[in-house]
């Protein structure tokens, strides 16, 4: 720890003061798939951290799933895998309750050489979308709810996850108890230091639920104005919730879909949108909605071919999307139904919303609501028509203009898409080869399935 606080930036010294057994300061980001990545530095370097920052290379933000960089679009190898100088996010220094050791950590970002934000972040590429709506006077507030599995530390022969042990009655859970009290009592102790770790990092949770498959919960995030730190918020409390179990000794996962006899995992993404007064332009009055909330609909809508690369980034993802058990399998919208893709949610027009119920619990938060905010700004601008609302369950088969394979997905990233015009045609190039390559190497692989069908069969 330093000698004297008093050359500290006034954030740190200030951190120190109230948490002076720091031994070390955690810089972090999150990746193309979300992965959280940094650098971890001893409490001495916290000062310059925050002052002058640091440098990494920009690919950092072009792994694959495995940590492997494959060079996609020429950025790695080929074009020498430069530095590129990380700023700390001011606001962002926080302890890590569940650490072993006292930590600090930061959020940071990347610039380029030229002081520009880094193109390829995808801090970035969200930010880049919400220019549009300052152009049109307006500011989404955004809140996500994430599913997520708890699982035992022991894993079955072939790898698969076994449910936790209750801390109560020390069997598995094998049953569905959404909503289930007891449940959520059971893991109370763990639940309770999840609480408590976001407050600690000023993430805003609310709610806990017993969700719908033995060891699955889902934590709601509050609704904040600034979609940047709502996503950050979202990065954080993955990594409260990943930090905190392990510590009880549990794994969480936010694989979309770990059992395939059991429910998927998903991101829900709420948006609505305030004019410059603070009005709420989706209210269009009880079980209504505006044109605004239409148009925003119908472009989401139009968009969601293009946007499941995003959405459902990993082969995993798309196990998720069975037909009838409460995940999209069509493009369609409707007042309080849960089988559409855009649910409205009741409640007072003057908090009218929209929930986006596509996306996976492993999508990257930055990438999946800079989609769906794209598809809301087209839809507006464009006036785009959604058609009439579903009445009914609208996930009992498949809709075809929706690619449910991770090829078919990544085909549809087109140069002349419409979101490469929102992410940027180059950020859209990139992202699909980096994602491709991820995929030829996994089809690559012989799975034990392939060895006990066709062994068996010569």
């Amino acid at each position: 720890m330093p000698d004297s606080t008093t050359a500290l930036p006034a954030e740190a010294a200030e951190f120190l003061a109230r948490h002076p057994d720091t031994v070390a300061l955690d810089a972090i980001l999150a990746d193309l798939s979300g992965i959280v990545r940094g650098k971890r530095y001893p409490v001495a370097e916290m000062g310059k951290i925050l002052q002058s920052g640091f440098a990494i290379p920009g690919s950092v933000f072009m792994l694959d799933t495995q940590g492997e960089s494959n060079d996609p679009d020429g950025l790695g190898f080929s074009d020498g895998d430069p530095d590129c100088l990380v700023k700390v996010i001011p606001g962002s220094l926080k302890p890590v309750p569940w650490a072993e050791r006292p930590l600090a950590q930061v959020m940071v970002t990347l610039e380029s050489e030229t002081g520009e934000p880094y193109y390829y972040e995808p801090r970035n590429v969200l930010a880049r979308v919400l220019e549009r709506f300052s152009d049109l006077g307006l500011r989404p507030v955004v809140a996500f709810e994430l599913e997520f599995y708890l699982l035992d530390r022991e894993r079955h022969p072939n790898g698969a996850p076994k449910p936790p042990r209750s801390p109560v009655t020390g069997r598995r859970d094998s049953s569905t108890q959404v909503y289930g009290m007891s449940t959520l009592d059971a893991f109370a102790g763990m639940l309770d230091d999840m609480s408590q770790a976001c407050t600690a990092q000023g993430v805003p949770s609310g709610a806990i639920t017993a969700e719908y498959a033995a060891g699955q919960f889902e934590i709601n995030l509050h609704h904040i104005e600034d979609p940047l730190k709502a996503a950050d918020d979202c990065v954080l409390f993955k990594r409260i919730v990943k930090g905190v179990a392990r510590k009880h000794g549990f794994q969480a996962s936010f694989m979309a879909k770990p059992y395939v006899e059991r429910a998927g995992s998903g991101l829900h993404m709420h948006v609505s949108l305030l004019d410059q007064a603070g009005n709420n332009v989706f209210d269009g009055g009880a079980q209504s909605a505006s044109d605004t909330l239409r148009h925003a609909i119908g472009g989401t809508l139009a968009q969601l071919p293009e946007a499941m690369a995003f959405l459902a980034p990993n082969v995993n993802s798309y196990r998720r999307f069975v037909p009838d058990i409460f995940v999209p399998t069509q493009r369609s919208w409707g007042f309080e139904n849960r089988s559409v893709a855009l649910r409205v949610p009741g409640g007072k027009g003057a908090a009218r919303r929209i929930e986006h119920r596509v996306a996976g619990a492993d999508a990257n938060p930055y990438l999946a609501l800079a989609t769906l905010l794209s598809g809301i700004h087209q839809g507006i601008t464009g006036k785009i028509d959604p058609g009439e609302a579903w009445v009914g369950n609208a996930s009992a088969s498949y809709d075809e203009t929706l690619p449910f394979r991770p090829r078919r997905a990544l085909e549809k990233l087109v140069p002349d898409c419409g979101l490469a015009d929102y992410l940027g045609a180059d950020y859209v190039r990139a992202y699909r080869a980096c994602k491709e390559k991820e995929l030829e190497r996994f089809e690559a692989q012989i799975s034990p399935l392939e060895y006990s069908w066709f062994l068996q069969a010569d």
